[in-house]
């Protein structure tokens, strides 16, 4: 006898192009207010939610770019600008996880910190 199964979506999840599915990840910052990128391209500033479609077990799809780059421009001369770099999966490599906070120390010379916890969909 052969069993077979496969991952799939809830009823309810928001599909995307590529047979991927939104997630949410909560952008926070040690000052509110300080500008986020994605890819280069402003998305709004913090706190904010991203919606990102991914994988359907919570990773990150590739898009044209091996990585996605989530960037926190600062908002004084003494503070720091922040990147987190995800990488993008493939048929053979699978993405990051995306995560579902990730939080920028303005302050810290470091990147962000992101918390790996399953992102809402």
């Amino acid at each position: 006898m052969l069993i077979a199964g496969c991952q799939s979506s809830s009823p309810d999840a928001e599909t995307g192009p590529q047979h991927t599915e939104a997630f949410y990840i909560n952008v926070e910052s040690s000052r509110p207010g300080v500008t986020i990128e994605t890819n280069h391209v402003v998305a709004g500033q913090t706190p904010l939610t991203l919606k990102i479609f991914g994988d359907i077990p919570g990773l990150f799809h590739q898009f044209d770019s091996p990585d996605f780059v989530i960037s926190a421009l600062p908002l004084n001369t003494n503070e720091f600008a922040q990147t987190k770099v995800f990488k993008t999966g493939t048929h053979s490599h699978p993405g990051d996880r995306i995560p579902g906070v990730i939080f920028f120390n303005m302050s810290e010379r470091t990147g962000g910190l992101s918390i790996d916890s399953i992102p809402v969909r």
